[in-house]
């Protein structure tokens, strides 16, 4: 796994293979501004990404610095990324990393996270609610589920539970709380109320796996691709300057100032050099192409999605009320309905890397989303029937089978060797600021990051740290040094 992390790291590919999300493309897919493309005045900031991480960083700032100039460059069409090629989850699983969080950092570090992620959920939601949007992007609340198919998995959840439940605050345990969770030991229960099989016969699996038990609690879904450029229709409004298809290259500090004084940067694109005060880096898995000194301590890693139909004679509630995760001893799928007209719904399922050798080395270091893991191709068409069982899903015959999966796509996420993302202002350069790193958790995490960092940028790196944005999140020198990458810390719960 070291070895892959130190594969040099390049710029996205021309070639994506499409996503899910995609369709229809926003207006501003391809937008250049006139004076980005050619530009004759610096910027107050340049904002490098257009997923969720640079287009929040952009709604922050013009809340604050309505007049600022603002630019946006992103190497392809606008949220190509990860963030228009996820699974719609905003789910946090705080539980997961808790007893980790709480023996590495603190308890009360710990449960600074756990209520981040929670907060992040319910403002995401809250978002698309105030921008009137709530529709368009189908935000919505609700409960998960995740499906334990490991009894020391299981186990280790139940006491992860109990610990945060018993460091939680009283009313933070209510229902739909940061701390409520509810757990089903009873395997007969967990099959009738998430209308699974008690044991998953995956064809492609070696044997079949048992449900050991199941974890409730409070999450959501989301269309992110259009509540991102949702988001940037406002911040376009607003005066943001947007240059799609213009790939950075090389950020070097500039030989000239601002009107204040202050060094600016020369960003090289593909077509021009732009000028700025600050430069934000919200790349993600890219991020080591443009600095350097990330190398290894951001990874590339390809995750692979698939959207499913079930089939006709089908006995699953249309939608299923709740998302679900499906959990095994090395690993994981996430899964959410989405509601179709005239009552139908599709299934989009993601995941497979901890059903890989080598704990699915081969799907880090690499930035290829042009091409598919035929290996996990062939796991997660089997997947669904396997955890509903053939009944639940309910295909008649092979032909229909045949149109089981509608679309498969691949994105590239950025994992860091600690599991938690690098966050302020780069250790050394000046104005050169960094969200980045979310260990595919970007919808629970993305949204206040980038409202800490605003708050950082405005008030200086180290006076503007807000009481509630974790401690470690932020890079540091010292964080830098000893982040070497083993694999990611959320594939199984820490013991």
């Amino acid at each position: 796994m070291e070895q892959r992390s130190l594969i040099p790291v390049g710029p996205p590919l021309t070639n994506p293979l499409p996503s899910y999300w995609h369709h229809p493309k926003s207006p501003l897919a391809n937008v250049i501004e006139p004076e980005a493309d050619t530009p004759t005045q610096p910027y107050t900031h340049a904002i490098i990404g257009s997923g969720i991480s640079g287009t929040m960083v952009a709604f922050n700032l013009l809340k604050t610095q309505p007049n600022a100039r603002i630019v946006m460059l992103e190497a392809r069409e606008i949220c190509s990324g990860a963030t228009g090629r996820n699974g719609g989850h905003t789910k946090a699983a705080s539980y997961r990393s808790y007893l980790q969080h709480v023996q590495e950092l603190g308890k009360e570090e710990a449960l600074v996270i756990a209520r981040l992620e929670y907060a992040n959920i319910l403002e995401t939601h809250g978002l698309a609610r105030e921008l009137g949007m709530e529709g368009e992007c189908e935000s919505e609340m609700c409960n998960t589920v995740d499906l334990i198919y490991d009894r020391g998995t299981f186990e280790v959840g139940m006491r992860a539970i109990e610990t945060l439940k018993k460091d939680a605050e009283h009313g933070e345990k209510q229902i739909g709380k940061m701390a409520w969770y509810e757990v089903y030991e009873e395997v007969g229960e967990v099959e009738r109320k998430f209308s699974i099989a008690g044991k998953n016969r995956n064809p492609t699996l070696a044997g079949e796996e048992e449900i050991a038990g199941a974890f409730e609690y409070v999450a959501g879904r989301i269309h992110a691709y259009r509540f991102t450029t949702g988001v940037l229709k406002e911040c376009v409004k607003q005066g943001l300057q947007l240059c799609t298809n213009t790939p950075v290259h090389d950020i070097r500090q500039s030989t000239q100032a601002d009107e204040h004084g202050t060094p600016m940067w020369d960003i090289f694109t593909q077509y021009n050099t732009i000028k700025a005060t600050n430069v934000i880096i919200a790349t993600n898995g890219y991020t080591p192409y443009l600095l350097k000194e990330l190398q290894g301590a951001i990874v590339p890693m390809r995750g692979q999605i698939t959207t499913q139909r079930p089939g006709s004679t089908t006995n699953l509630t249309s939608p299923l009320p709740t998302t679900y995760s499906f959990i095994y001893k090395h690993g994981y799928e996430y899964m959410i309905p989405r509601p179709r007209a005239g009552g139908s719904q599709h299934i989009i399922i993601g995941g497979g890397l901890g059903r890989l050798p080598n704990a699915g080395a081969s799907e880090y270091g690499t930035i290829d989303d042009s091409s598919l893991n035929l290996n996990i191709s062939a796991y997660l068409r089997e997947s669904l029937i396997g955890y509903f069982g053939a009944n639940n899903w309910g295909e008649k015959s092979a032909e229909e089978a045949s149109h089981r999966v509608l679309q498969e796509w691949t994105g590239i996420m950025g994992a860091t060797a600690d599991g938690r993302p690098f966050v302020g202002e780069v250790p050394g350069k000046k104005g050169m600021w960094i969200s980045a790193g979310f260990n595919g958790h970007g919808m629970v995490l993305c949204l206040k990051s980038a409202e800490a960092l605003v708050k950082m940028m405005e008030a200086g790196a180290t006076k503007g740290k807000s009481e509630w944005f974790p401690k470690s999140f932020l890079i540091t020198e010292k964080r830098l040094q000893r982040c070497k990458f083993h694999g990611r810390t959320d594939m199984s719960v820490a013991k």
